[in-house]
């Protein structure tokens, strides 16, 4: 058998993977098993902030090693204390729990809202309020936390305690706040798997205050938004916002599996010993390349992406067989005429990998992708759906 005969035999079918094998990769180009170079605008869904083969990120990962690559938390590492060191001095948070991915985090976040609430309001306090259309994970928790119904459908009974009301939507958000006692707020900045639709300024400004008026943890789920794809550090400093709680994870590690759960001083203090664990969080490895990834996410860099964001979505705004052009910094949703699909798999024939998010082509290339590599993938998507519509 080859590799995708042996794949379809033998791994859960869970996934709709396009029939590519990849090889190999570099920066932003990635090689399949037949020879075919592609330019990657996936990044491994978000992940892959600085492309394939960094070198800065293999060096400080491949040191660590040769050093301990995993010690379990009842020891101390310097990776692991390093990278909450930089986190909480790059955000002004002041703890942080790791796990694997944004599923972990997002549970953790959840978990510190309800144990704050509790002990302040009550153990019936314990409602949280997320947004239709929402995206936070796929166990059991985070799943009843997802604001999108088709989500649900399969895994009944979910976890109880959650209630989603319309994005963008100030008075819906006071009115679950009234009526349920709600120990959190959690949303997105941008919702990623919704669509990349992104919350205005107001209404996140209208809910942060609310959630501090009313002594309600405020959560910001940062898992895809965060750690540069937005241009800013994590996509609530756009805002002037000041959440209690922020969880990340996918591009924070460059390619491994981490998650992190930022916690602010409201809530610093809320989980104790033996409150919450993860056998593999904190792994030195896995910090070790976070920080090489945060260490370069400055000012400078940040502004690159903004404007190659600015490229992107004027390039694409009104172009043929394109309807609209969503997004913040390097993730970003295009609507086009054809459906999403057929679009991807064209753009797949001509050597470029892109993504979707509903309805739409989603677009999230290495943060540090060469103007070259994404002029080719921008032209290619801009054929792709005008040829699509013919």
């Amino acid at each position: 058998m080859n590799i995708q005969q042996t794949d379809q035999a033998y791994v859960a079918n869970t996934y709709k993977r396009f029939p590519v094998e990849l090889v190999s990769g570099k920066g932003s180009r990635v090689t399949d098993s037949n020879g075919k170079e592609y330019v990657d605008m996936g990044s491994g869904i978000g992940v892959t902030a600085f492309g394939f083969g960094d070198e800065d990120w293999m060096a400080a990962v491949t040191a660590q090693l040769g050093k301990v690559q995993h010690t379990s938390n009842l020891y101390y590492t310097e990776p692991c204390a390093a990278l909450a060191k930089l986190l909480c001095e790059k955000t002004g948070m002041r703890k942080v729990f790791f796990s694997n991915s944004g599923a972990e985090a997002n549970e953790c976040a959840i978990k510190v809202a309800r144990k704050y609430s509790a002990e302040k309001k009550g153990a019936d306090c314990y409602t949280i309020v997320t947004l239709v259309n929402s995206f936070h994970g796929r166990t059991i928790t985070t799943l009843a936390a997802t604001g999108q119904e088709h989500f649900h459908q399969l895994y009944q009974p979910l976890t109880p305690g959650f209630v989603h009301v319309p994005a963008n939507d100030i008075e819906a958000l006071k009115q679950a706040v009234t009526e349920y006692k709600v120990a959190g707020i959690l949303m997105e900045i941008v919702q990623g798997e919704g669509g990349v639709l992104p919350l205005s300024g107001d209404y996140l400004a209208a809910a942060d205050a609310l959630a501090h008026e009313q002594d309600i943890p405020f959560m910001i789920d940062e898992v895809q938004t965060g750690n540069g794809r937005s241009g800013k550090l994590y996509a609530y400093m756009h805002y002037g916002i000041h959440p209690d709680i922020v969880s990340t994870a996918k591009g924070l590690g460059g390619g491994l599996p981490i998650g992190a759960t930022l916690m602010g001083e409201k809530v610093q203090d809320v989980l104790g010993y033996g409150d919450h664990g993860s056998t593999f969080g904190g792994n030195p490895v896995c910090c070790a390349g976070a920080i090489r990834i945060l260490e370069r996410l400055d000012e400078h860099f940040l502004a690159g992406v903004s404007e190659k964001s600015r490229f992107v979505m004027e390039s694409l705004q009104g172009a043929p067989g394109i309807e609209s052009v969503t997004g913040l910094g390097l993730m970003i949703g295009v609507k086009t005429t054809a459906p999403a699909g057929e679009v991807v798999k064209a753009c797949l024939e001509k050597g470029v990998l892109c993504l979707t998010a509903k309805d739409k082509v989603r677009l999230l290339p290495a943060l540090n992708i060469p103007m070259e590599d994404l002029t080719f993938a921008v032209e290619t998507l801009k054929a792709a759906a005008a040829d699509c519509v013919k």
